[in-house]
């Protein structure tokens, strides 16, 4: 049973919710004006780790037959029947009642707004079947990490949490756009619906660019609305740089680098946003 537990875990890449808790954290801290209880931050955790499984394990359900036919995603568990439908369910399900569970521990807001949540996590996994707009949908998926640590905190939806919702967003869809650049082909071949599959690998890229342009100047208008210090805004710089030097990793003749541009770069960016948005709460 442990074994199984541990390749579910490994087929979600569990190990990546580490990159995702600063998305929730920023509102968190935010909203408290710094760090709230532990009880507060234990359940926000939860919260988050949850809603992550539960959305990476649909993903892996749902895409199953199409992760088959694709030469990059054939040896994940489900296509190459190490793991059954049934176990990535099972470990969806533990996801949701950890997450709904963890909301309801929260406060009253967080419970009432959590099934919204549940329905862009789950149906996230189906818009490639009809629209090019996914990305924006799992960009939104993602920002409503941020939001969800701020309504922790606060027990309200202020302006903040609607503005770093929309830089979160803008962000992963950003380097979703990237993302899907190595599936182009394969997404026409099989009339899956992408940016790239749809205008080309170029515009894709340039999108991808403008997404994140209009990230750091959301990420500043946050800044400017919390009243953060100096210290947040060296932090952007420093963001905004590796933002730079990931898309300068890619073009659309070369996408040999891409792995890099989308896990390492990414989870730099988000942990220094977070950890400079705590220094900029006192400095």
């Amino acid at each position: 049973m442990a074994r199984r537990l541990l390749l579910l875990l490994d087929s979600i890449k569990f190990e990546h919710s580490i990159f995702a808790l600063p998305f929730a954290y920023l509102g968190m801290v935010l909203a408290a004006r710094g760090f709230p209880s532990w009880e507060k931050i234990i359940w926000i955790t939860v919260a988050m780790v949850g809603a992550r499984t539960l959305a990476m394990a649909t993903n892996r359900i749902v895409d199953a037959h199409y992760d088959a036919l694709n030469p990059r995603t054939a040896g994940r568990a489900i296509p190459k029947g190490i793991l059954s439908r049934a176990e990535m369910g099972a470990l969806a399900a533990a996801g949701l009642v950890a997450m709904l569970f963890a909301a309801w521990m929260l406060n009253p807001l967080c419970l009432q707004l959590a099934p919204l949540a549940v329905v862009v996590l789950v149906g996230y996994s189906w818009t490639k079947r009809f629209t090019w707009m996914s990305h924006a949908v799992l960009g939104l998926a993602d920002g409503l990490a941020p939001a969800g640590g701020w309504i922790a905190v606060s027990g309200s939806i202020d302006l903040p949490a609607v503005l770093l919702t929309l830089a979160v967003a803008l962000w992963i869809g950003g380097f979703d756009l990237i993302y899907a650049c190595q599936d182009v082909e394969f997404d026409r071949k099989l009339q899956l619906h992408s940016v790239p599959a749809r205008f080309g690998v170029a515009a894709a890229l340039r999108a991808s660019s403008w997404a994140h342009a209009l990230t750091v100047m959301v990420l500043a208008l946050v800044g400017l609305a919390v009243g953060l210090g100096t210290l947040y805004w060296i932090g952007l710089a420093v963001a905004s740089a590796l933002l730079v030097y990931e898309h300068r990793l890619v073009s659309p003749d070369d996408l040999s680098r891409l792995s890099v541009a989308f896990f390492n770069v990414n989870g730099y960016v988000a942990v220094i946003v977070f950890l400079f948005t705590v220094g900029g709460l006192y400095v």
